[in-house]
């Protein structure tokens, strides 16, 4: 049973580089990497390898496939996943992910993936998110009825500001059977027809390590981005925790950059994200703390040993 991953990717090489080869090393059979920007270094290093294939999303790449390269890059990245998945089959499943995103699980994911019924097509894999500062303690993902009660309890100041406590998305990503006719795969779902699948499985044996803020340096150089185009624009929907105040993070963001300056974005940042003996705490209490060393280095030392970086 063979998996594959499709990701466009505009980061330094380096972390494109650990990427693919911490999926590698977890077994992936195939990667489908595009290219965001003209990242010349990266691009020969992983044409080499035999079990990834990358593109140069240039213009000529553009004209061919969507006539012109779209402004939104959740937009390229549909387009992207759409077309990995229409390439000739060489797995039996497709993912598509985040070069900040990483699939963790116990077992082989080719082993937890045989065990998936014939009829299932789709399937959800939840993530975690890690704290700020650490690499590799992470908050995972709260499946309880009383996620909003259990989120306020956690995060006193933000929590109901928050899904599900955690400052990106908690939709995760999918997996797709291979070879399915009229297949669009987007950023956390895919459709037949365009319809969404209505028999998702929910994969709990697999997670999806999520680095959305290594530290705070890293979350403040991304942090106007995603406000303006990213994940915290304004047109997203507040979280369900917000109940009748109904503010989602960019007005959240925006309130405490007016009243309070910078202190706010930092106040947020070390209640939500920074890794902190009291966070630890305060998740271990609920038992939503979890410890895992992706171990990026060794794997980019024993997949791409040549590569200068």
């Amino acid at each position: 049973m063979t998996w594959g991953i499709c990701a466009t990717v505009l980061a330094p090489t380096e972390t494109i580089l650990k990427f693919a080869a911490y999926h590698l090393e977890q077994g992936a059979h195939r990667l489908y990497l595009y290219l965001d920007n003209d990242n010349q270094d990266a691009y020969h290093v992983l044409k080499q390898h035999a079990k990834v294939r990358v593109r140069m999303c240039d213009v000529g790449y553009w004209a061919k496939v969507s006539g012109r390269r779209p402004l939104k890059h959740q937009v390229r990245q549909t387009v992207n996943a759409t077309h990995a998945y229409n390439r000739p089959t060489e797995v039996d499943w497709l993912t598509h992910i985040d070069v900040d995103e990483f699939l963790v699980s116990n077992q082989p994911i080719s082993d937890i993936l045989r065990t998936v019924p014939a009829s299932r097509n789709c399937l959800r894999v939840r993530p975690m998110e890690l704290l700020g500062g650490s690499k590799t303690a992470f908050k995972t993902f709260i499946a309880a009825p009383n996620r909003s009660t259990l989120v306020r309890k956690i995060y006193p100041d933000f929590g109901q500001y928050l899904r599900g406590g955690f400052v990106s998305h908690v939709a995760g990503k999918v997996f797709v059977r291979k070879g399915l006719p009229d297949i669009t795969v987007k950023i956390h779902n895919a459709f037949q027809d365009d319809v969404a699948f209505a028999d998702t499985l929910e994969l709990d044996a697999i997670q999806l390590a999520h680095c959305h803020a290594a530290s705070w340096d890293a979350w403040r150089a991304a942090y106007d981005y995603r406000l303006d185009k990213g994940s915290y624009r304004a047109d997203l929907k507040p979280a369900a925790e917000a109940g009748s105040s109904a503010v989602n993070k960019h007005a959240l963001f925006q309130q405490l950059q007016a009243e309070e300056g910078e202190a706010g974005l930092r106040r947020f940042y070390d209640e939500v994200i920074g890794d902190s003996a009291d966070l630890r705490a305060r998740l271990s209490a609920h038992g939503l703390l979890r410890e895992v060393d992706l171990n990026l280095e060794a794997a980019l030392a024993k997949h791409f040993p040549n590569a200068t970086v």
